[in-house]
């Protein structure tokens, strides 16, 4: 059964989310980049008025795939509370490093620790059994790049199936986002995934980086609902 992550920036648009009985809140600042991150100072707030009835994820933002630099803002996210932290696998840096890093840093075996690949930047498949290996909960496929289009504009059905194949494999929870729209739902939940990830969709006018409107966050809401229940 496929859930549902809607990425927010403020507390309103968390609150929002969570009285649409949506499955994952997710922390983001979209005017940051593809995986802008949210103050700390912002984060705990967020997650103290959640108060485990959601569970939430985090991005550390759109930083350079190195050990160190990853490695502290991981650490720095991860003390928010917040349930999962995400860390965008961003091209040209030391992927393998970092993985291996935050395990030697015992950061992936006390936190939920989710790796986002880039469907728009030919990612690796290779990584996905060394994230198991080296502790991590799970990986997402997203775009970079949004003026692209969709997930589904830039990467095939058959290559989309085999990454949550990849995935489900290795045992990591699995999501797919990547500026997602209504239509996309059918395509896209047949694959099984954990989670479809929203943010573009669900705002005004369909601009990822304008507020929340509560009409299109629970039109797919449910119409996610509605074919886990067909």
């Amino acid at each position: 059964m496929t859930g549902m992550l809607a990425s927010v920036n403020s507390l309103p648009e968390a609150l929002l989310a969570l009285a649409a009985q949506i499955d994952i809140i997710d922390l983001k600042q979209p005017s940051q980049g593809a995986l802008g991150a949210l103050a700390v100072a912002d984060v705990r707030p967020i997650v103290a008025a959640i108060a485990g009835r959601c569970p939430v994820s985090a991005t550390i933002g759109d930083l350079p795939l190195l050990p160190d630099n990853v490695g502290a803002a991981v650490q720095a996210m991860a003390e928010t509370g917040v349930d999962f932290v995400k860390i965008g696998f961003f091209p040209r840096g030391d992927a393998e490093g970092t993985v291996r890093h935050l395990k030697a840093l015992g950061l992936a075996q006390k936190h939920r620790l989710i790796a986002v690949l880039f469907a728009d930047s030919q990612p690796d498949w290779g990584i996905i059994p060394l994230l198991k290996q080296h502790g991590f909960s799970g990986v997402m496929l997203d775009t970079m790049d949004k003026s692209k289009g969709s997930l589904t504009a830039v990467m095939t059905p058959p290559e989309i199936s085999e990454f949550v194949r990849l995935a489900k494999q290795a045992s990591l929870l699995c999501g797919l986002a990547g500026s997602l729209r209504l239509d996309d739902i059918a395509r896209l939940a047949p694959l099984q995934a954990d989670y479809l990830g929203f943010r573009g969709a669900l705002c005004v006018q369909q601009q990822r980086t304008a507020q929340l409107d509560e009409v299109r966050l629970r039109q797919i809401r449910d119409a996610l609902n509605k074919l886990r229940r067909d």
